[in-house]
This record gives C-alpha cells, sequence and structure tokens, in this order.
C-alpha cells in the first residue's frame, strides 16, 4: 500500500495548485472591472457613427463603474479598428464596436483583413440596426422605387448611385437592386458618405443609401428625396415610405453595430457586458436617444450574433459572387 501513498500525494498537491492558481482568475472576473476600459470604435469622432459608441460608452461607465473611454480608430472600411480589437488581450479591459461592415460585407467583398470574423472575437450583443433609406436627387423625374427601376432600365450605364466606399453596406445595397431589376445602375464608390452627399446634392451622382442620421437634414431642406426604405419594416422618420422589400420581396439594405471581445475573453465577462447592454436597451430613456439618432435598440445573445454574421456572410458573399464585383 505504501508505494501508492506518494503518487496519491503528488495527484493531491497538484489538484490542489490547479485549484489555487484558478482562485485569482475567478476572483478577477467576479471584480470586474478593476480598472478603465478601453473601447475601439473604428470610424473617426464626431461623424454619424462615432456618437452611438459613444452613448453605449457613457451607459457602460456609469453602470459598471469605471470609465469607459473611446479610442477611434478609423480607416480602410471600419477593418483597421477591427483588428485592433481582434488583437487585444482578451482580459475584458478592451472591447470593440463592432459593424457590419468590418464584419461580414468588407470580408465578404474581399477587402483584406488581418482578423477572421469568426474565430477571432468573443461576441458580446448586438446594440443597434441602422436602417438605411434610399435617397435621389430631387431633380430626378420619380417619386417612387418603381419608377426609379423604370427610370434606369431605359437608361442603361446612365444613372449613378454613389457609397462611402466599395464593400460598404451601402454599396452592396446598389448591387443587390441592380441584380433584383436588372437595372445597369453604374456605382460610383467615394471615401466616405459626406463626400458622396456633396454630389447627391449637386446632382452628380443620382441617387445613394445612406443612414437617416445624414440624409435627413438633406431631405428635410429639399435637397435630397427620399423613396424607399432599405430596412425590412417602415421606419418612425418615415411612416409614408414604403420599405423596397414591398415591390421586391427580400430586399434588404442596412447595418448594425455590436460589442466584441477579443476571442478568449472569460465568459463571465462577456456575460456581465451582455447584461448590461441588455439593461441600456430596455431603459426608456437610453432607447429614446438611440432612436433620435435614427437607430433602432437592440440586444441579443452572443450566440445570436456571431449567427447573424455568419448567416449575413454567407447571403452577400453569394450576392458578390454572383454579381463578379469582388475584390480579386
Amino acid at each position: 500500500m505504501r508505494r501508492y501513498a506518494r503518487p496519491r500525494c503528488l495527484a493531491l498537491v497538484v489538484i490542489l495548485l490547479v485549484c489555487a492558481s484558478a482562485l485569482p482568475t475567478r476572483a478577477a472576473q467576479n471584480d470586474y472591472p478593476t480598472r478603465p476600459i478601453r473601447f475601439i470604435v473604428p470610424y473617426p469622432p464626431g461623424g454619424s457613427t462615432d456618437p452611438t459608441g459613444r452613448l453605449y460608452a457613457g451607459w457602460l461607465s456609469q453602470k459598471l463603474g469605471q470609465n469607459v473611454i473611446v479610442d477611434n480608430r478609423p480607416g480602410a472600411g471600419a477593418t483597421i479598428g477591427h483588428a485592433l480589437g481582434a488583437r487585444a488581450d482578451p482580459d475584458g479591459y478592451t472591447i470593440l464596436f463592432g459593424t457590419s461592415g468590418g464584419l461580414v460585407t468588407g470580408p465578404a467583398y474581399g477587402t483584406k483583413i488581418a482578423y477572421d470574423p469568426l474565430k477571432d472575437f468573443a461576441f458580446v450583443s448586438l446594440i443597434a440596426d441602422a436602417p438605411y433609406v434610399l435617397a435621389v436627387y430631387p431633380g430626378l423625374p420619380v417619386k417612387n422605387v418603381k419608377e426609379l427601376i423604370e427610370y434606369a432600365k431605359k437608361r442603361p450605364d446612365k444613372v449613378f448611385f454613389g457609397s462611402p466606399g466599395a464593400g460598404t453596406p451601402n454599396h452592396l445595397g446598389v448591387e443587390l437592386l441592380k441584380a433584383m431589376t436588372g437595372t445597369q445602375i453604374v456605382h460610383v464608390a467615394y471615401k466616405g458618405g459626406a463626400a458622396a452627399m456633396v454630389d447627391l446634392i449637386s446632382g452628380r451622382i443620382q441617387g445613394l443609401f445612406g443612414s437617416t442620421a445624414y440624409i435627413a437634414p438633406a431631405a428635410e431642406s429639399g435637397k435630397v428625396r427620399v423613396i424607399g426604405v432599405g430596412y425590412t419594416e417602415r421606419i418612425p422618420q418615415y411612416p409614408d415610405v414604403p420599405t423596397i422589400a414591398e415591390l421586391l420581396p427580400g430586399f434588404s439594405c442596412s447595418t448594425w453595430f455590436a460589442v466584441l471581445a477579443p476571442a478568449g475573453t472569460p465568459r463571465p465577462i462577456v456575460n456581465k457586458l451582455n447584461a448590461e447592454i441588455k439593461n441600456a436597451v430596455a431603459d426608456a430613456a437610453f432607447r429614446k436617444s438611440i432612436e433620435a439618432m435614427g437607430l433602432v435598440a437592440k440586444s441579443s445573445t452572443p450566440e445570436a450574433l456571431r449567427e447573424r454574421v455568419r448567416s449575413e456572410s454567407a447571403h452577400w458573399t453569394k450576392i458578390i459572387r454572383d454579381a463578379g464585383i469582388g475584390l480579386k
């Protein structure tokens, strides 16, 4: 019996050491956060997207008892910021303002990225849908999407639609419209939505898919005309404007925002962040602030967010391949 005593003692010691080493980690997770959190927003400050990130950063700061500091890292269709988020330490002290452009449409289009959208992130929660509307130059003799399609069919390669860049959700909305209607609309890529809006207002281009955040002011002053909604349902800002899907079933052109962390971030930390986002979306005052920016406040489970990335990636990859427009 004695010859078995030492191995058993050694095994017990190993177990105790393993358990002891896990205690500080578990305690750290339970106490999280104990210092400021870096919140990477892959867009420049002051744009139409940055305020959304700052609103959530403010909520998390208040509820978690630590500063959540916005770190704007724009560029390359939001992929620079996403890459930084993917490479950060998975300790919960760097989180990412993820977008469908950086996680779905850009990669599906073939934009060069330094991360895997499904493998390199711990998914936390969806935070908002950003409905797009279809705006046209007011001098264009069309009042709805049906008339636009008829107009474009009679003028192949003579109708120009802008976007903030190739591979953005805005651009792919143009390609989906072309694919579903057989029109030969010409896409023009700009280096941002503001530049595209300038040319739409001047009539250099005739159409644009974009968020209400920057289209609504121009529409209210009559500089552009909103004729369709790319979201899956009508939106409060334009209750009388039909969705494009009412004419073309299955059409969808919008974007969305989410919170992610680097892959390997402990699940208790992910769950804590998820719970606070869910609380924010359920708060009437907070939700009103989100809706004032033309967004639809949302939350989700981590699993549902991951599945959304997976399914939308497959959807847009097929559209891009069929249209023959992706980067080689």
